[in-house]
């Protein structure tokens, strides 16, 4: 009788505990009874179901990686890439989720991986070598991710977060003909700004040379007029001392053509002695 009430006891208990169950943090349950979903919506916490005829799946909700292997990718001129990528995921609808996987991740990861691969491929094919060298990574990725996320949400009831491409290779004979191209480019564009560097450099210098001819010009000009102005003046007091006196002013005449003659000391004149030229030399100058 005691052992009975034992094992009534026992089983009462066993039963009350598998009748519990808890969700954690970051975590959903699916609720089950014959294979057949009941309920979906637990939240963290303790919850109830019936012992033995219920069943109870968790499901991960944190963000989850897939990590595939490199797959090769062709462009649109048929160059071939090598395409290392990453996807971030998580359980969107526990039911659509078990479903397609039987709550499976491994299995979640499989069916996930092929439509992350086509978009990606589709994307490719679309885009030329150079636009993917040049930057057009993000477009990509924000093109993957919304087609593979609205696929993924029907199909596996997951949602995709985030898809990102970690590293292009090329293939060696594509990285050369890549090299090779963008060697030509930089070097045309460096031509061109070495043209239009020599262009202005040439504009510069015709300007200065112009401004410096003005500046000249106007320089001898002013030069000119100065140079006019003081022989003016020179003449007008020559012709003053000349009416003053013009004997003197013959004689000061004289004088500097005497000086400009013999200045050097070298200077041989062969005159006649009655020469206008040596009036002075033996005639001296009559005091008035």
């Amino acid at each position: 009788m005691k052992v009975s009430s034992a094992i009534i006891a026992f089983l009462v208990i066993l039963l009350g505990l598998n009748s519990m169950f808890v969700v954690g943090e970051g975590h959903s349950a699916l609720l089950l009874q014959f294979g057949r979903i009941v309920r979906t919506d637990y939240q963290p916490g303790l919850h109830f179901k019936l012992p033995v005829m219920q069943q109870v799946m968790h499901f991960d909700k944190r963000i989850l990686s897939l990590d595939a292997p490199p797959e090769r990718y062709f462009t649109s001129e048929k160059k071939s890439v090598n395409v290392d990528f990453y996807v971030k995921w998580r359980v969107a609808d526990n039911a659509a989720y078990y479903r397609a996987t039987g709550g499976d991740q491994l299995q979640a990861a499989q069916r996930l991986t092929p439509i992350v691969k086509d978009a990606l491929r589709f994307e490719f094919n679309a885009r030329t070598l150079p636009d993917l060298i040049s930057g057009g990574r993000k477009d990509i990725t924000e093109r993957v991710r919304a087609q593979t996320d609205a696929s993924a949400r029907k199909n596996l009831g997951i949602a995709v977060v985030d898809v990102r491409i970690k590293r292009i290779d090329l293939p060696n004979e594509v990285s050369e003909s890549v090299y090779k191209r963008m060697r030509a480019e930089r070097l045309q564009l460096a031509n061109e700004l070495r043209f239009t560097g020599q262009e202005a450099a040439e504009k510069i210098q015709a300007d200065a040379d112009r401004q410096g001819q003005v500046l000249r010009a106007d320089a001898q000009r002013d030069a000119a007029k100065v140079k006019g102005e003081g022989d003016a003046e020179a003449a007008a007091i020559y012709a003053q001392a000349y009416t003053q006196d013009p004997e003197f002013f013959t004689f000061y005449r004289s004088l500097a053509a005497y000086r400009t003659s013999f200045e050097d000391g070298k200077g041989v004149l062969i005159l006649k002695p009655d020469d206008e030229f040596l009036r002075y030399f033996e005639q001296p100058v009559q005091k008035r």
